[in-house]
């Protein structure tokens, strides 16, 4: 297994040796220009070289897209869009001019671009799809199937390694914790079925939190520092009951849902205006109206209350909430009537979402009255309602609440659907599954959005989400790349990785389990489908190893806008935190080739 150590090998020297061919095209330039047009034409030859040659057609795609790359990040264009030359770089290595400030990662992703285009990048097999080739009929089929057997072996394999919610010993062990709860914060079992309950008892505080789980000296030292800032924290009881009694385990994904990492807290607690610094999605500059957030012709997001029974870390509106259950997070009447005016006089909008915060921790009456102001729009025909609910606190989910909103579907007319959030595998418990059983029944589709962060991202791990998420009735809709918020930086995984994931792990489930989209959420303008490279270029990489992409707006064929930039996560430093909580880098080898 590689260390973090043996992952920071990728030096100067290494890059010489296995870039020399590019390098030595550039040496000889007198000028950026003919450096740049020397590369271009050197990578374009060791491109049809190497496909000549007898290889496979898998080394042929991976030829291609490294050749892809280097242009890319040797085109004059990506040195002004990207605010860094590539070119100047190499033409500096190539001449023996110092260049200090390119680090390992920097050295790393070209090391590896320079073997794809070479034709020498490894490839790491789980299975052999090709072993039936000489055969025919059933005997092909047969051995086929076979094949396919061991190969699903594997993926099982890999999946169990993380715990779920929904297993008999970790069912026995959460008992025991509802139990510690109810002893520390005076409950009983009929309080822990009361949603009320949980919302009056939110957690915000260490030392009631250390009394039902342990707690690490550097957590401590967080959630004391963010509650010294004024920074939001809290979860419910009932999520509380999810944790192990000692950190390090199972639980790993979900302590960072809500306890703060010291960077972010340090962060948050610098910025003095946060409300406008912290606000990534410019929905400053999206609202139209109070409440309200439009970035596509036919979709508004309305939010009526604007906070939680239990804050996400990373959450893309933490510039907005004060605390959990903020005394104010409801919008005045006349606030919210304004708000729905509005989206009636715009005939354009044809789907509500309903977030916030979360809309259902909102009481029966007023969810509701806001539903019953909503439903006589005639141009309205989809509303959604997004909330956490359904995992941090599926009590809430009532036969009642889920019979009131089903009764705001009109066959034909108008549909209402839940979007909620689960993350991880061990967020998944029988009362969630009951909770989204309650709304499917009531005729409600429940979809679910995943936060690829990199507390889920191990091989398989949101595999594992998937395969439960179908089980207990959850449809997968929605995989979010981290937005590239300088707060949330412990969270963020290479956008290489979510590409791999979905085309290496999920590919490899059934039918139904693989149907979320990845996404990239543009600040001001709304997603950009990863799925599709063409939404997207690679402009450059930066001497830090981080990779700058030019996204596309959602609306580029069909009007005038801007190319939004972003800065991605260097390769090399998420493979050495995942060396640093015991993985085996080489199983993502893979990943320097997915752009």
């Amino acid at each position: 297994m590689l260390t973090r150590e043996e992952l920071r090998t990728y030096d100067q020297e290494t890059f010489r040796t296995e870039a020399s061919e590019l390098l030595a095209v550039a040496a000889p330039c007198k000028t950026l220009s003919e450096a740049r047009d020397a590369l271009l034409e050197a990578v374009n030859k060791m491109y049809a070289r190497t496909i000549r040659g007898d290889v496979s057609a898998h080394t042929v795609v991976r030829v291609r897209d490294c050749a892809r790359a280097l242009c890319s990040i040797f085109r004059e264009r990506s040195d002004k869009l990207g605010g860094f030359s590539a070119t100047q770089a190499f033409w500096d290595l190539a001449r023996g001019v110092p260049r200090d400030d390119l680090q390992p990662a920097f050295y790393a992703e070209l090391i590896h671009w320079v073997h794809g285009l070479r034709g020498l990048a490894p490839f790491h097999f789980i299975g052999d799809s090709t072993a039936h080739d000489r055969l025919s009929g059933r005997k092909a089929a047969v051995a086929r199937s076979g094949e396919l057997d061991r190969l699903w072996g594997l993926i099982e394999g890999k999946m169990s390694r993380y715990a779920d919610g929904l297993a008999p010993e970790v069912r026995v062990r959460r008992e025991q914790n509802r139990q510690r709860v109810l002893d520390v914060l005076g409950g009983s079992q009929a309080d822990w079925n009361d949603w009320h309950w949980h919302t009056a008892h939110v957690i915000t505080d260490a030392g009631v939190l250390g009394r039902i789980t342990e707690l690490s000296d550097t957590e401590q030292a967080s959630i004391a520092a963010a509650r010294s800032a004024g920074l939001p924290f809290g979860l419910t009881p009932y999520y509380a009951s999810l944790l192990d009694r000692e950190p390090g385990g199972s639980d790993r994904a979900i302590r960072a849902q809500v306890i703060p990492p010291a960077d972010y807290v340090e962060f948050m607690s610098r910025k003095r205006n946060h409300r406008k610094a912290c606000d990534f999605m410019r929905e400053s500059d999206t609202s139209p109206v109070d409440r309200v957030t439009r970035r596509y012709p036919a979709i508004v997001i309305l939010k009526p209350y604007n906070s939680c029974p239990q804050i996400c870390v990373y959450c893309q509106r933490n510039w907005e909430i004060d605390q959990p259950m903020a005394p104010g997070a409801m919008a005045a009447d006349d606030e919210l009537d304004a708000a729905i005016r509005w989206i009636d006089e715009h005939p354009a909008v044809k789907e509500v979402l309903i977030t916030g915060g979360d809309p259902l921790v909102m009481d029966d009456e007023h969810v509701e009255r806001l539903l019953t102001k909503l439903a006589p729009i005639k141009h309205v025909d989809i509303i959604r309602i997004g909330t956490r609910t359904p995992v941090t606190l599926p009590m809430r989910i009532t036969e009642r609440l889920a019979a009131m909103l089903g009764s705001f579907r009109e066959l034909g007319r108008r549909d209402l659907a839940i979007v909620t959030h689960v993350e991880h595998p061990y967020e998944i418990t029988l009362d969630m599954a009951r909770a989204a059983d309650r709304l499917r029944r009531a005729g409600l589709s429940v979809y679910n959005q995943q936060v690829f962060t990199f507390y889920v991202s191990r091989r398989f791990e949101s595999a594992k989400l998937r395969m439960l998420l179908r089980r207990v009735g959850i449809e997968p809709y929605y995989t979010f790349v981290p937005k590239g918020k300088e707060e949330t930086a412990s969270y963020r995984v290479p956008i290489a990785r979510i590409l791999q994931e979905q085309k290496e792990e999920a590919r490899l489930l059934p039918g139904l389990r693989r149907t979320d989209s990845p996404v990239y959420n543009i600040p001001g303008l709304g997603k950009n489908y990863l799925r599709a490279a063409q939404h997207r270029d690679l402009l450059t990489v930066l001497p830090s190893g981080s990779r700058v992409y030019g996204f596309h707006p959602w609306e580029k064929n069909i009007v005038n806008c801007r190319m939004h930039t972003a800065v991605d996560v260097p390769i090399l430093d998420y493979l050495g935190r995942l060396a640093d909580i015991g993985e085996h880098a080489e199983d993502y080898e893979s990943i320097w080739y997915y752009f």
